[in-house]
């Protein structure tokens, strides 16, 4: 029987670095095509090894460097804002849900849960938010709409809450006259670590790569784009001027590596993201495996 299981582990080991390989190989050829010399991609396709490597594709994006750092910023920002308010109200509302005794819980359950099957659909969101709320060409346009605050994330948090927090353990509190506040900060998130680290994770990212947010409601405030916002517009700039150059521009059109500023836009999206991932991983993996083995 050991034998057996030192076999399998062995299996298991294999499966899981061809697995990591296989997730690894992507970025690596990503980062390797934004380094490869235009002509050379053209003709031989994409290689892991770069048979000619050239940073025009970084120099191009480094020309607007203070636009993009002015960008970086800005993301860091939104995300630090929008994030933070996304798990303030997703904390109340999946604490409040947990209550048995909270009039009305289960309409409330079915309405959160109603927004994710059904939706107004972009039109109304876009009137709502653009001439009701009046988040135009201000930095709330980048925050509230669509990511302010998710049903899915809701559910999650007051399952997490009714199954891996005993209710006892909330009823104690209340008999020594702990308040509902002093309950959700000093019993409930305490040991929610994982689920608030993996809700945050999710949140943070859906901010950091959003751009709808940015096409949409910001017209003329193009100073408040987000990271994403400014490498699209670069990217379609470069395609534009490799399709409608005038004579005077085209051999400076053609010089612009418009693959490689595709792949390095890529590159320089995703690093802040997989710079902060690790020190969220293990929370990350409790949070989505917890409550799978009940005690």
């Amino acid at each position: 029987m050991a034998g057996k299981g030192r076999g399998f582990r062995i299996f298991s080991n294999i499966v899981m670095i061809l697995l990591s390989f296989a997730a690894v190989m992507p970025f690596i050829l990503l980062v390797v095509s934004s380094i490869t010399r235009e002509e050379v991609i053209a003709r031989y396709g994409y290689s892991f090894v770069p048979r000619a490597i050239d940073f025009a594709a970084y120099r191009y994006l480094f020309m607007s460097s203070n636009r993009i750092l002015k960008a970086y910023g800005m993301t860091f920002l939104v995300a630090f804002i929008g994030t933070s308010c996304n798990m303030l109200m997703t904390m109340f509302a999946g604490y409040l849900l947990s209550k048995r005794d909270l009039p009305g819980r289960n309409f409330i359950s079915f309405f959160i849960f109603f927004t994710m099957l059904f939706s107004g659909g972009m039109i109304p969101s876009y009137i709502i938010w653009s001439r009701l709320m009046k988040v135009g060409d201000t930095i709330f346009g980048l925050i509230c709409p669509n990511l302010m605050l998710s049903a899915f994330n809701i559910i999650l948090m007051r399952t997490y809450f009714t199954s891996n927090i005993p209710y006892e353990l909330c009823e104690a509190a209340e008999m020594d006259s702990c308040s509902e506040a002093g309950i959700l900060f000093h019993i409930c998130l305490p040991l929610s670590k994982p689920m608030i680290a993996t809700l945050t994770l999710f949140s943070g990212l859906a901010y950091w790569n959003d751009w709808i947010n940015g096409l949409y409601y910001l017209v003329r405030r193009k100073d408040l784009f987000t990271i994403q916002n400014v490498l699209n517009t670069m990217q379609s700039n470069v395609q534009f001027l490799k399709d409608y150059a005038t004579a005077s521009l085209g051999e400076f059109a053609q010089s612009i590596p418009s693959l490689g500023v595709r792949m390095a836009i890529a590159v320089i999206s995703i690093i802040p993201i997989m710079v902060i991932y690790p020190f969220f991983q293990q929370y990350f993996v409790r949070g989505i495996v917890v409550g799978g083995v009940k005690g």
